[in-house]
């Protein structure tokens, strides 16, 4: 019997250790407002992606709450005076999640890759870097073309994100991600989740207090809210303007709100992919000027977000510094009628309009739909999830597509990529010389005066050429349980993981 009693009070002892072991596992999890596209920093282009690369890919430099850069991986840094050479030296002693040694060699490999791996999204943005020099393990040089005011900006983000090199050499890197953040890949199930660990050998690993983060992509923004409010999820982005009273007044929630720098709009395929040459909007500006000005913004505004965003008519939005003071042109009707009487077009024009399918976009895209049917076009709504619109988009396989872009502090990094004839994120394959002249004259100055007057004629120039119909900037809106700690909502939309903590 006394044997018996020991064996029992053994076994109970195990399942005790066990039940602690499992309760001092903690998990945040967070909701996210689509599945990413894929787990490679220089072949993504969603903005949900960016959410996992924040934890699992430290970059070269980062940004703080402010959007002034701040050291990552690399300590300091320092430009030659022609602007042509940038030095930067090395975090010492930090190893990828595979084991492999960070060093001045990775960074030249990644940048390397970003600018000659096919179908990388990051060439136009690191374009202006002619060489990477390994002046020592802990030390590299970057060569420039030309003079690059934005490319330290470029290099906060997927640019500048550090991949395990041999990880990278592999073909299914995009599946098995390597960086060197302080989450490590674990598993991704398609369109339910994805999982990241923490890395145990991480170099600050102690500002990180949860031992998993569970991404969990869920389109619609009630369903999201739902799970906030049941406990299934810890934070969420993306709560709808509809539903921020609803937080506010949960006394076990938290909302968090910061204006964003990302944009909403309509990007029209001028010449991309199997493009209907006869396709009016491809062949002149007036029919997608037309377009845009049978838009309400401001009711568009108030009908889909209750009066929380910003009516936009550019990509810059009203907390940079780049910001155009060009009033928005308010909706006209007639106009547009006259402008696609001047363009030669029969109306009404049936037109096809790619929208995410969830259901916000799907508001915006039927109030569009209903505004727009008065000036002439006949609206078709075509529902897409939001990776595959953006590579259809990406593709040409379609004729205008609402989209947005989260934004980036510098300039550049909002509009060269989109609106520059080689930009690889210019789906619509806009193109005008004089533009492209001016967008790289603005990346080749640090000079603020002489940016801000060189997108100022840029901005003012898209309005007529209106590649894009920018309409409206986003709030970045966050919803958590009042029992996490630390987190604060950033301009950027992203969210830092360091310092956060779940109250017990």
């Amino acid at each position: 019997m006394k044997v018996r009693h020991t064996l029992f009070a053994a076994l109970g002892g195990m399942m005790l250790m066990g039940s602690l072991q499992a309760q001092a596992e903690s998990t945040l999890r967070i909701g996210l407002g689509a599945d990413p596209d894929m787990l490679d920093p220089h072949l993504a282009r969603t903005y949900y992606g960016r959410f996992v690369f924040a934890a699992l890919c430290d970059r070269l430099v980062d940004v703080d709450e402010k959007l002034q850069i701040v050291p990552g991986l690399a300590t300091d840094w320092k430009w030659s005076d022609d602007g042509k050479t940038l030095t930067m030296n090395l975090r010492q002693g930090v190893t990828f999640q595979d084991g492999e040694k960070f060093d001045a060699d990775a960074v030249k490999f990644n940048i390397e890759r970003a600018l000659t791996l096919p179908g990388s999204l990051r060439k136009s943005e690191i374009s202006s870097v002619a060489s990477v020099e390994v002046a020592s393990p802990s030390q590299v040089i970057f060569h420039l073309k030309t003079p690059d005011a934005a490319l330290l900006s470029q290099l906060t983000d997927r640019a500048g994100a550090m991949l395990a090199p041999k990880a990278a050499a592999k073909l299914d890197f995009a599946t098995h991600p390597v960086c060197s953040g302080p989450y490590q890949f674990e598993s991704r199930v398609q369109q339910d989740r994805i999982v990241l660990k923490r890395f145990d050998h991480y170099w600050n690993k102690t500002a990180y207090h949860f031992d998993k983060v569970v991404f969990l992509p869920i389109p619609d923004a009630s369903v999201r809210l739902a799970n906030l409010r049941s406990g299934d999820l810890d934070l969420t982005e993306g709560i709808a303007a509809s539903d921020v009273k609803t937080v506010e007044a949960d006394s076990r929630l938290s909302l968090a709100k910061v204006t964003g720098l990302g944009y909403q709009g309509i990007t029209f395929n001028i010449a991309n992919g199997k493009v209907d040459p006869n396709n009016p909007f491809a062949k002149d500006a007036r029919v997608r000027e037309a377009f845009s000005l049978a838009i309400d913004r401001e009711a568009l505004n108030q009908v889909a977000f209750e009066g929380q965003y910003t009516p936009a008519n550019q990509p810059f939005s009203p907390v940079s510094p780049y910001h155009v003071n060009l009033p928005i042109p308010p909706r006209d009707v007639e106009k547009a009628k006259a402008l696609l009487a001047a363009a030669g077009v029969k109306t009404p024009l049936n037109v096809t309009l790619l929208v995410t399918n969830n259901p916000t976009s799907q508001q915006v895209g039927q109030v569009i739909q209903a505004m727009v049917s008065e000036a002439g076009f006949n609206v078709n709504l075509q529902m897409s999830e939001f990776a595959s619109l953006l590579d259809r988009q990406q593709r040409g396989d379609y004729q205008l597509s609402l989209s947005g872009w989260s934004g980036r502090p510098d300039p550049d990094g909002s509009i060269f990529s989109f609106i520059n004839s080689k930009g690889t994120l210019n789906d619509g394959r806009y193109s005008n010389p004089q533009v492209d002249r001016w967008l790289t004259e603005a990346r080749q100055t640090n000079d603020k005066a002489a940016r801000q007057a060189l997108y100022d004629k840029v901005v003012k120039q898209l309005q007529n050429d209106m590649p894009i119909a920018w309409l409206y900037f986003e709030p970045r809106i966050f919803g958590m349980s009042k029992k996490l700690t630390g987190f604060k909502a950033w301009p950027d939309g992203l969210v830092r993981l360091a310092d956060l903590k779940m109250a017990p």
